[in-house]
């Protein structure tokens, strides 16, 4: 059965929308003809791949010392290498958009710990260029490494601009972050200058890092220099072996970029790090260049005149992948501390303030904000929005009819799904696609996105794996200190030789959007019958009174048994998991998902384990409740609540 349509993209898409124009663009360098976005979509991944990078090359004008020597060499996976011979630099790109603009605000940052801070395209370009230099005093050249552990804030990205002007690699983790959580991702890449605040604020709480700042210091024998952002106390006398931001800012000087190739190392990004040490992703200045002027500039309809929102910390890709809105001329309102300070209405006053266009979030801050019955457009003028992000879990269709009902019937929503593989989505929406109920609109082009069974079949309308069969440019250049390439092969191409699994289940439909259910790695396979975490989830989370849900299935090495499944829940304040909740969960999941699912145990707990950009830890979970020590398990300080693990450990040895 199909969903309803929420959104229907304007009569004159072809040419209104920037992905509309790019298409007469792609028409008129092919000489083909794309009646519609899906025709332009296989193009990009069947016989136009190359020409349609080449174009998104050419429709924005990426600027080249040096100009590529052929567009793709091979489409091989692993070792596509793209835009060979090339020289380019992705902070030029950035502060290029700039030109002409200088007393236009680039970046407006909102703060529980300080004031409001704007700053201008010209106050960004000269503080690029100051701090650029300031780097350099420190030591700091191509390829040295440059951490930060700093929060979402204007200096963060000044300094990650200038570490990239330098072709420099920077890499970050948020100051919500433990100490062996940092150590576990920076000790892997060995900066040589760490960036760093002595705290924050959060809510109505002052939480000071001092002590954690210098464990990291003293966990990083390569680190030559700190630099301290005042932040927290600016009164507070600086650390050995530091400086300022104002000492590290203080020479002026001319912006200049060195020239690199596509593949020179930008940033280095993590995975989860719930189990073992975080896989340090390398991306490179090209790839990340093309493919988020792509999501930002054509799928997003992103432009000069949008103020670009995205509820981000800097341990998380959404965090890059909002940088990058200055590519295309947006304005970014950064925001740090408590989303739900002044209630579940927060960001939407926020975004009422500044005039956000553009406003992005976790698909968990949706689902919350439904359940809290707030309606935002009734509270504030929310008339500039005019798109809506999500990602980070599966959005429910519930949350899907909220946005409409409650923030703008008018938004384009663009729930995405991608990873920090990629610095990027895989699937989302567009300009030129409509919004169905509770599903992905459409896979981004030059994004073979294919669904595949157990015999690596593609499938269509079943639930398979999702793999992409052709290379993109922003897939990995490699993991750092992965010499041979064996850790990278072994994550995404053990499976299914020369393609990428990402390890997702998806459902592609016969009208090309999707569905995705949850980690692949997570399944729940009880008597044949396959389902994603995500399922439970879209079926627990919509009963009335259950606010957050986790569940594992415990196997038999019994093929007779069907295992054990373990359901906890988070209910709302002054309800108890007594029978009659206990029912109401089984009934609705045996009524909407299945009888073979209805959980064996269910269990009350005070917070579902999540990562601190909202991942729920299923593995660790599953591992713990097997008789693994927490510690073991999971990277505490990773967590957002480091003590709820403790409660699952508590409930597995009750379990005996």
């Amino acid at each position: 059965m199909t969903p309803p349509i929420l959104w229907t993209p304007l009569a004159d898409a072809r040419t209104s929308t920037r992905l509309g124009r790019f298409l007469q663009f792609c028409e008129a360098r092919s000489g083909l003809r794309f009646d519609d976005y899906d025709e332009l979509w296989r193009w990009s991944v069947e016989e136009g791949l190359e020409e349609c990078w080449a174009a998104i090359w050419a429709y924005f004008d990426v600027q080249a010392s040096h100009p590529f020597d052929r567009v793709l060499d091979g489409r091989v996976m692993p070792g596509a290498a793209w835009f060979e011979g090339a020289r380019l630099n992705y902070a030029e790109h950035v502060l290029r958009s700039g030109l002409g603009r200088q007393d236009e605000v680039a970046i407006v940052a909102v703060s529980q710990s300080r004031d409001r801070v704007a700053l201008t395209w010209g106050q960004l370009t000269d503080q690029v260029a100051r701090a650029r230099v300031g780097l350099q005093r420190l030591g700091v050249g191509e390829g040295d490494r440059v951490a930060a552990y700093l929060p979402n804030i204007p200096e963060t990205i000044v300094a990650f601009l200038a570490a990239c002007s330098l072709g420099a690699t920077w890499t970050s983790c948020a100051p919500e972050f433990g100490v062996q959580a940092v150590l576990d991702r920076f000790s892997q890449v060995e900066p040589t200058v760490l960036l760093a605040v002595d705290g924050y604020r959060y809510g109505r709480h002052d939480v000071d890092r001092v002590s954690e700042l210098e464990a990291i210091r003293a966990g990083l024998p390569g680190l030559r220099r700190t630099v301290m952002v005042p932040y927290l106390d600016v009164s507070r006398p600086l650390p050995a072996q530091s400086l300022s931001w104002d000492d590290l800012l203080v020479d002026t000087a001319l912006i200049e970029f060195a020239q690199v190739a596509p593949d020179h190392p930008l940033y280095v990004l993590y995975s989860s790090g719930t189990t073992g040490l975080p896989k340090p992703i390398l991306h490179g200045h090209g790839g990340v260049l093309l493919e988020h002027l792509k999501v930002l500039g054509l799928h997003s309809d992103m432009g000069d005149t949008d103020r670009f929102f995205w509820f981000t910390t800097t341990g998380w890709m959404m965090w890059n992948f909002l940088v990058s809105g200055l590519l295309v001329g947006a304005q970014l309102v950064l925001f740090d501390g408590d989303p739900n300070h002044d209630g579940p209405d927060t960001l939407w006053s926020l975004a009422a303030d500044e005039r956000i266009t553009w406003f992005g979030g976790g698909a968990p801050f949706f689902t919350a904000c439904r359940r809290a019955g707030i309606t935002p457009a009734e509270r504030f003028d929310l008339t500039d929005l005019r798109a809506v992000g999500s990602t980070g879990a599966p959005l429910p269709a519930e949350a899907f009819r909220w946005i409409y009902e409650a923030v703008s019937p008018d938004v384009m929503l663009s729930p995405i799904s991608g990873g920090t593989d990629v610095c990027s989505a895989f699937v989302g929406g567009s300009s030129m696609t409509p919004v169905w109920e509770g599903e992905i609109p459409c896979s981004y082009l030059g994004a073979a996105v294919r669904s595949f069974d157990e015999a690596g079949l593609p499938v269509v309308g079943e639930q398979g794996e999702l793999v992409l069969t052709q290379p993109m440019p922003s897939m990995p250049v490699g993991f750092w200190g992965d010499e041979d390439g064996s850790r990278y092969r072994s994550a995404y191409f053990e499976q299914y030789p020369g393609i990428w699994r990402h390890g997702d289940w998806i459902t592609i439909t016969d009208r090309g959007s999707c569905l995705i259910t949850g980690r692949s790695d997570a399944t729940l396979n009880r008597g044949g019958v396959r389902v994603g975490t995500a399922e439970i989830y879209r079926v627990v989370e919509s009963l009335d009174g259950v606010l957050d849900s986790l569940v594992v299935h415990l196997e038999s090495p019994d093929a007779d048994d069907p295992g054990t499944l373990v359901l906890f829940v988070v209910l709302a304040d002054g309800l108890t998991l007594d029978d009659e909740v206990r029912t109401r969960i089984r009934s609705g999941i045996r009524a909407g998902l299945s009888p073979r699912h209805v959980p064996d145990e269910v269990h009350q707990v005070a917070a579902i384990p999540t990562t601190l950009s909202g991942k729920k830890l299923e593995l660790p979970v599953k591992k713990i409740l097997r008789g693994a020590d927490p510690d073991a398990a999971a990277s505490r300080g990773a967590l957002k609540d480091p003590s709820a693990l403790d409660v699952v450990a508590g409930i597995a040895k009750a379990r005996g």
